[in-house]
């Protein structure tokens, strides 16, 4: 039988572990963010930290990522997952601990932030397995931490699955996780069923005939063809999808040409798209392909375009008989903090974890924006004004931040680890 579900909030406060050195650990990780694909260093404090509490863990998992094995005895299998990414972003957040790094690569130097919370997320997990680790006479069964790298890409649960995640780990019987988010500090949102969109991205070459900008009549411009694609683009979310759904389609980067008197002879987009519903991402991502074809054929392109998914990850939807559970402890502990919330068009390649196993799971948001702030931003309407996910400004407030996050994560999980 699960622990009576008032007793979960006592199980909680009586082991959580002392905050400030968990406190400190996010300073660090803050300070030292690193980017898709190197999260080495983010990987050695979360892989070291378990291993310190006894876990056996193995790393270097799809890259760099991470998992941790607490085997309790007997009782369901619970598996819990952070990402440790952070963003090609410049922090403007004035911080004492704000991020000053910048990494070289071919394109040039970039600076890097946690403009996305994932420092809050690697360190509330290792506080959470603290607590779990030292709570361990009150549940029973097997608990899994994954650390994953390069969410921000949305291949990082993939490439951890390729690499034989559960040829080295159990099989889990429910997947968690959290994510921080610009919500009220001690916040936190249960929310059934679509979570979060499906992504797909393309990158786009149109070909034209390039010539010199007097003789246009001697060129396939790209540009023109390029310019005319993007407008059409527009048409297919509110022309072509039934209203109610949910799709958006952007670009978000289009180039060609050197000079001002040179047609060019390509031109290079890149093309985002979210959704819900699985027959509109199949339909908006076909109507995509149609007019790009279509628009190059219209204007005499010397080449059918180029179109290349660069990457696609599947939209996220919670179980609703695990957020019911979830919810039975949540409600409780956390009261009028326990809210809902619409959900965002992002994206997350979190889902895969429990899919590739026929598993059940859930994300949660939490909130990080400070109380007297926020309330502020409410009284005069301006909450859409305050810097959210992805910001160079996003700066979640420490506590009750932290120490949320550390609560829902652990009791997410005694939720579910018998006793």
């Amino acid at each position: 039988m699960a622990p009576e579900k008032s007793q979960l909030g006592e199980i909680i406060d009586r082991y959580r572990p002392d905050i400030q050195p968990f406190e400190d650990v996010y300073r660090q990780i803050h300070s030292n963010p690193e980017l898709s694909g190197q999260e080495e260093q983010t990987a050695k404090i979360a892989s070291d930290h378990l291993n310190s509490l006894g876990f056996e863990v193995t790393t270097k998992i799809g890259g760099h990522g991470v998992a941790g094995i607490l085997r309790n005895g007997n009782g369901p299998t619970i598996l819990v997952r952070a990402d440790m990414d952070a963003l090609p972003v410049k922090e403007k957040t004035g911080l004492p601990y704000a991020s000053k790094k910048e990494v070289k690569d071919e394109s040039g130097s970039k600076s890097v932030m946690h403009a996305c919370g994932h420092d809050f997320h690697v360190t509330t997990l290792m506080a959470a397995s603290t607590l779990l680790h030292s709570a361990r006479d009150h549940w029973s069964g097997t608990l899994i931490c994954i650390f994953q790298p390069a969410e921000e890409h949305l291949d990082g649960a993939q490439a951890m699955l390729t690499d034989g995640l559960y040829d080295r780990i159990p099989k889990p019987d429910i997947v968690l996780a959290q994510h921080v988010v610009r919500m009220r500090a001690g916040s936190v949102n249960l929310h059934a069923g679509p979570l979060l969109t499906a992504a797909d991205a393309y990158d786009v070459r149109v070909y034209g005939r390039g010539g010199h900008g007097s003789a246009p009549q001697t060129t396939i411009d790209p540009i023109v063809i390029g310019a005319s694609i993007v407008t059409k683009l527009q048409s297919i979310v509110s022309r072509e999808v039934t209203p109610g759904k949910l799709a958006i389609v952007t670009c978000g980067s289009i180039h060609a040409g050197t000079s001002s008197n040179i047609i060019p002879a390509h031109l290079d987009l890149q093309l985002n798209v979210r959704t819900f519903d699985a027959d509109v991402r199949k339909q908006v991502c076909g109507a995509i392909h149609r007019i790009i074809e279509a628009e190059c054929m219209a204007a005499g392109a010397v080449e059918k375009p180029d179109i290349k998914r660069t990457f696609s990850t599947p939209s996220t939807i919670n179980d609703g008989k695990t957020v019911d559970s979830l919810r039975e402890t949540f409600a409780p502990y956390f009261g009028k903090n326990l809210v809902e919330m619409d959900p965002p068009a992002a994206s997350e390649d979190f889902s895969l974890l429990a899919t590739a196993v026929g598993a059940p799971y859930v994300m949660w948001m939490w909130g990080g924006v400070d109380e007297k702030t926020w309330d502020d931003a409410v009284d005069k309407g301006t909450l859409d004004q305050l810097p959210g996910n992805h910001s160079p400004f996003f700066a979640p407030v420490l506590q009750p931040t932290l120490k949320t996050g550390i609560d829902a994560m652990a009791l997410g999980a005694l939720t579910f680890l018998k006793k």
